[in-house]
């Protein structure tokens, strides 16, 4: 038994560091963009089998919350307004399942698409369909239905949708006023900052504490014995 377990579990091990919460990095350039409406609509979507049911509206505020998190005011402060609106099309949410050996994953389907707020006009001719699956990390190899909350869960899965959404931007720089190589350029430039920023410093190793006090030996005092009570 322990040695079936045994690679599973270093796998776990090492897959624990692959999960990266991109956001603490520099924002990926976007020319000009600025995040006007963040639209969100699950009204049609469908629950594949086997999965934990989650509600529309659910979906929409965690998927509102990844856009939001992802190109709102905090990241990106451009000069035009863009419009992203995402259907929540499907999904599967893995219940507990069998450790390691059959743990089932979770998965969301959804459209993308975005407008330009002062044109009124929709830059992507078709609606961008995308896939994503919860990130590989310790926790998917046994399966998340074992490891984390549904909301868990659908936060995860919107945080990829979001990053997929913006690797689909990035694929189109001359909706946000650049060219090919300028976007390049200023991906480089990201580069070049991220790598000559200096490392965190690492955390002050806590204070040794202070010896403790000599306690002199002192002889034991004399208990006189309690006077009995009367009756």
């Amino acid at each position: 038994m322990f040695q079936r377990l045994a690679a599973p579990l270093v796998a776990l091990a090492l897959l624990a560091a692959c999960a990266r919460n991109d956001l603490a990095e520099p924002p990926m350039p976007l020319g000009e963009f600025a995040l006007g409406l963040n639209i969100a609509v699950a009204d049609n979507v469908q629950m594949v089998p086997i999965s934990r049911p989650a509600e529309p509206k659910d979906w929409e505020a965690a998927i509102r919350k990844a856009v939001d998190d992802r190109f709102g005011q905090s990241r990106y402060q451009g000069t035009k307004l863009y419009n992203i609106g995402i259907s929540v099309d499907a999904y599967a949410l893995a219940p507990p399942g069998i450790p390691v050996v059959a743990a089932p994953k979770s998965v969301l389907v959804v459209t993308a698409n975005i407008w330009d707020d002062a044109a009124q006009k929709k830059l992507n001719p078709e609606g961008q369909q995308i896939t994503v699956f919860e990130s590989l990390s310790g926790e998917t190899v046994i399966g998340t239905g074992l490891t984390r909350t549904k909301q868990q869960q659908m936060d995860a899965l919107a945080f990829n949708a979001a990053v997929k959404v913006q690797d689909w931007l990035l694929d189109h720089p001359e909706w946000f006023g650049m060219t090919e190589d300028e976007l390049a350029a200023a991906l480089a430039a990201r580069s070049a900052a991220m790598a000559a920023a200096p490392a965190p410093e690492p955390a002050a190793p806590a204070a040794a504490a202070p010896p403790a006090a000599t306690v002199p030996d002192v002889p034991p005092a004399t208990v006189e014995p309690a006077a009995p009570s009367l009756p």
